[in-house]
């Protein structure tokens, strides 16, 4: 079993900044990926970005390219975000997910095994 904890979420206004975290316990050692999610009310859950554990492949979503940045500290098993340049479209509950052996597309939220409860980020314009 994996256990995921968001934390790092809260209000900021457009053009701010915030970091996520996302602490992982239990059977770190056969991860694959881990990667973000976020949705927005009524909404689908979106792809935000990924990273391969072993060779630290990333992946990002067009529209958080070159504002979001993914990385991970391996000896904490603890994956962040970071949000720099926040718009108000940013809003959405943001999610980390884990999946456990390989895929060809880390951005399809049912590839996932597991996932966090979720964190808010809300960006005041």
């Amino acid at each position: 079993q994996v256990q995921l904890v968001e934390s790092g979420g809260g209000l900021v206004q457009a053009g701010g900044s915030l970091r996520l975290s996302c602490a992982a316990s239990g059977r770190t050692f056969s991860w694959y990926a881990m990667g973000w999610f976020r949705q927005a009310p009524g909404k689908e859950r979106e792809f935000v970005t990924a990273m391969t554990w072993n060779i630290d492949a990333t992946y990002y979503a067009d529209s958080v390219k070159g504002r979001f940045t993914i990385s991970r500290d391996k000896a904490k098993n603890t994956l962040y975000l970071q949000m720099n340049r926040l718009q108000p479209e940013d809003t959405a509950v943001y999610y980390c997910a884990v999946r456990s052996s390989p895929t060809t597309n880390l951005a399809y939220p049912g590839s996932y095994n597991y996932w966090g409860q979720g964190t808010q980020v809300t960006v005041s314009s």
